[in-house]
């Protein structure tokens, strides 16, 4: 049985295959996932799981570089974000990896989930719960 903290499989298998700059999502319970995109569907009901348990899951598991937002999760879910943001700051931390991070049109980052290797569906009815992972490296 694995030791970290990520024990579903198809997650695991994503995370393993990815390269330098390869993303993954994480959505919440209403994101539109594209059909060309692996939809790991997590969702039980509302709030289960949540978004942030999911997101410490990956993080403990995958290098980060880079993350997208949808802008209008500033104005909408702020409290969400600043959430979000601790967890990355601590992700920091702990890996000495500092992603980068930017903002994007709600429309725009619905159309660059189609690039991600999978799509994770959580549990979370917050608005704008998302974000788009890219991929670090190591070494």
């Amino acid at each position: 049985m694995k030791k970290s903290m990520l024990l579903n499989s198809k997650i695991s298998s994503v995370i393993a295959s990815m390269g330098h700059t390869d993303s993954i999502t994480i959505a919440d319970a209403g994101l539109p996932i594209p059909d060309v995109v692996e939809r790991i569907d997590l969702a039980v009901s509302k709030g289960i799981p949540s978004f942030k348990d999911v997101l410490a899951a990956v993080l403990d598991e995958l290098c980060i570089e880079k993350v997208v937002f949808a802008e209008e999760i500033r104005n909408e879910n702020s409290e969400g974000l600043d959430e979000i943001q601790n967890m990355l700051v601590q992700y920091e931390k702990t890996t000495g990896f500092k992603p980068a991070m930017s903002f994007i049109p709600h429309e725009d980052f619905k159309k660059l989930t189609a690039e991600s290797k999978a799509v994770i569906r959580t549990g979370e009815v917050l608005p704008y719960a998302n974000i788009i992972l890219y991929s670090g490296v190591t070494f």
